[in-house]
C-alpha cells in the first residue's frame, strides 16, 4: 500500500543488450579517432561505461606529454572523448590509471604512478565529484610501506565490504608484489600489508569470485612486444597468504597465448552477474607507428571451473556478450579539458626499451 509522502513507481528494470568486442579493429570514437588510453582501468559507474588510461600520442611511452584520459561509453561500442583526468599536474611521466568509486565519501578516486625524474617511482592519488573529473590531487607521493623503494605500476582492489587495497611493486626491490590496505576514504594507506607474492612482476591485479581473491600478475617487462603471461595466485583474504596457481596467458610452451601484457580485469554487468573481462595492452601492434594507437586485447569473460580454478584465456578475434546498457551521456558533460603539451627539458635520447635512437619530436 502507498504511503501519503511514498511514491509507489515501479523501480526502472535494467535493459540489457548484445554487444560484439573486436580485437583485429582499433577501438574509436565517436568523431572516428584511435582511443588512447593504455594500462588504465575499466569502471561502470552512474549507469556507463568508462575507460580510463594513459594517452601516448607518439612518444616512445616515457615523456612529460603522457597524460590520463577517459573515454565513455553506453554500450562497449560506442565511446566519447570526455577529458584530462589531472588538471595541471606538475611535470613528469605519468603511467597507469586506476580509479574506483568510494561509497562512503561518494568520491572517485584516482591512484597512479608517475616519475617526477626518471626512475623515481611514486604513486599519486586525486579525486573528484564525477567519473570524468577533472581529478584534484590530494597527494603526489603516498606514504606506502615501500614509499621509498620506488614503487612501480599498481590498482586499485575494493571488496564487497567497501574495504581498498592496492596492489603494486617495488621497484627498487626487484619488482616485489605485495598488497596494502587503504584508509577507508583511499586517500591513503593504513600501512597494513601482505608478504611478498612474487619478485621480478608488475602490472598486477585483484578480483574476487565465489569468495576467493585472485591476483593476477607477470613478469616485469618494457613496453614488451611479445607480450606477459598472468600469473593467478589465490586466497582467503585480500592480504594472503597468496598461492600460485594457474597462469592464464602461458600455452603448454610458455610462450603468451595472447601478444598482450595485463592492464586490469574489468566488471561487466550482465543479465547473469558480473562479468570478468582481462584487458592487455599489444605494445608496437600499431600499424602506423604511433604508440598512442597501440591496440588493446579484451578478453571474452573469465570462466572458472568448480574448483576455482581459471580457464587459459582464449585468443578470439571476436566475442559477444548480452551487458547491461547505460545511458546516452555523462554525468556533468563538458567541454573535454586537454592538457596542454609542453616541451621536454630532457627527452630520452635512447629508447629504454629497444636500445635504439630516438628521433626528436617536432
Amino acid at each position: 500500500m502507498c504511503g501519503t509522502f511514498v511514491c509507489c513507481a515501479a523501480a526502472k528494470q535494467p535493459e540489457y543488450r548484445n554487444v560484439t568486442i573486436s580485437n583485429v579493429e582499433p577501438r574509436r570514437d565517436v568523431t572516428g579517432a584511435i582511443v588512447d588510453a593504455h594500462d588504465g582501468n575499466l569502471l561502470f559507474a552512474k549507469n556507463r561505461y568508462y575507460l580510463y588510461g594513459t594517452a601516448y600520442d607518439d612518444t616512445a611511452g616515457y615523456s612529460i606529454n603522457n597524460r590520463f584520459r577517459v573515454y565513455s561509453s553506453p554500450d562497449l561500442e560506442h565511446w566519447t572523448f570526455e577529458g584530462e583526468l589531472l588538471k595541471a599536474p606538475p611535470d613528469g611521466v605519468y603511467y597507469n590509471p586506476s580509479v574506483v568509486y568510494n561509497a562512503r565519501t561518494r568520491k572517485y578516486v584516482l591512484w597512479y604512478n608517475w616519475y617526477p625524474k626518471l626512475w623515481a617511482g611514486q604513486v599519486g592519488i586525486a579525486e573528484s565529484d564525477t567519473p570524468i573529473g577533472p581529478f584534484t590531487i590530494v597527494n603526489e607521493r603516498a606514504q606506502l610501506t615501500e614509499a621509498d623503494a620506488r614503487p612501480g605500476a599498481g590498482t586499485v582492489f575494493v571488496d564487497d565490504d567497501g574495504t581498498g587495497y592496492y596492489i603494486y611493486n617495488a621497484i627498487a626491490e626487484h619488482h616485489a608484489v605485495r598488497v596494502e590496505q587503504l584508509t577507508p576514504d583511499f586517500l591513503g594507506s593504513t600501512g597494513v600489508t601482505s608478504e611478498v607474492l612474487a619478485t621480478e612482476c608488475e602490472a598486477t591485479s585483484i578480483v574476487k569470485h565465489d569468495g576467493v581473491y585472485y591476483a593476477v600478475f607477470d613478469r616485469a617487462c618494457c613496453f614488451c612486444t611479445d607480450g606477459s603471461g598472468a600469473r593467478v595466485y589465490e586466497a582467503a583474504s585480500p592480504l594472503g597468504p597468496y598461492k600460485e596457481m594457474e597462469n592464464i596467458n602461458r600455452d603448454a610452451q610458455q610462450k603468451p597465448i595472447v601478444a598482450a601484457q595485463q592492464a586490469s580485469i574489468a566488471h561487466i554487468p550482465t543479465p547473469d552477474g558480473e562479468a570478468l573481462i582481462w584487458i592487455g595492452d599489444r605494445w608496437a601492434s600499431r600499424p602506423d607507428g604511433v604508440k598512442g594507437h597501440d591496440f588493446q586485447f579484451w578478453s571474452a569473460p573469465l570462466q572458472f571451473d568448480a574448483q576455482g580454478k581459471i580457464a587459459p584465456i582464449a585468443n578470439l578475434a571476436q566475442w559477444s556478450l548480452m551487458i547491461r546498457a547505460g545511458t546516452g551521456k555523462a554525468p556533468h558533460n563538458k567541454t573535454p579539458y586537454v592538457w596542454p603539451k609542453t616541451k621536454d627539458p630532457n627527452p630520452l635520447k635512447i629508447d629504454p626499451c629497444t636500445g635504439t635512437p630516438l628521433v626528436p619530436k617536432e
